[in-house]
């Protein structure tokens, strides 16, 4: 009978990793939804914000509405669970989205956003893409360079919002950047992206060329 229950419990923790990764994509997969939702209606770029319940609402909104940064915070998820201590790229990831926000607020200048963020996403797509394990300072760099650009143009409605909406929409934006990348991240560790050579060549490189056409599409458009 001990080893009955004993069987049953290892079993049902088994599973429990399993449910735990089905959670994540499915949060990820709505998302996803959402963003393609709002880029099929038209959501408007630019919305205003009075107050501080509404920084933090549409601090929460901006990354996940648009699909070129959506995909590219759940590539920089995926592509940080190959590392030990992968935790510090998506961190590095929010903090430079922050000091984009702070830069678009002191009004200094940032040409080429858009195009910026669909060229991270390709390269991101590109590193799901290959065979071999990415340089970590490699995706670091370009990882802050993605979260910059990423602030920067999600700070346009912020601006003349007041301080305390700013430090609201920050929270928000943090709080979804944050849990959208350590969810990707959480799925990559859990289908083994660290045995990078098993998953990558049939799993991996499906959802990186998705990315890079993603990103290939909206860096088009950046140019009409």
């Amino acid at each position: 009978m001990f080893k009955t229950k004993l069987s049953e419990s290892r079993t049902s923790g088994e599973f429990h990793p399993s449910k735990l990764m089905h959670r994540h994509i499915g949060a990820i997969a709505a998302l996803i939804l959402i963003s393609l939702l709002s880029s099929w209606s038209g959501t408007p770029a630019d919305h205003a914000i009075s107050n501080p319940w509404e920084g933090f609402l549409w601090g929460l909104a901006d990354p996940v509405i648009g699909l070129n940064c959506l995909v590219g915070i759940i590539a920089i998820g995926l592509l940080s669970s190959v590392f030990v201590r992968g935790a510090a790229i998506a961190g590095c990831f929010v903090l430079a989205a922050i000091l984009g926000i702070v830069i678009h607020v002191f009004q200094l200048n940032f040409p080429g956003t858009e195009i910026a963020i669909a060229i991270s996403t390709i390269v991101f797509g590109t590193m799901l893409m290959m065979s071999n394990q990415p340089n970590f300072m490699v995706l670091a760099l370009v990882s802050v360079s993605a979260g910059l650009f990423q602030g920067y143009a999600d700070a346009g409605s912020i601006i003349g919002a007041g301080m305390m909406p700013l430090i609201a929409y920050i929270l928000g934006i943090t709080l979804t950047l944050f849990v959208v990348a350590m969810s990707a991240r959480e799925i990559g560790i859990a289908m083994g992206m660290g045995e990078i050579n098993q998953i990558l060549p049939w799993k991996m490189s499906i959802a990186g060329f998705a990315f890079c056409a993603i990103g290939i599409v909206f860096l088009s458009t950046s140019f009409i």
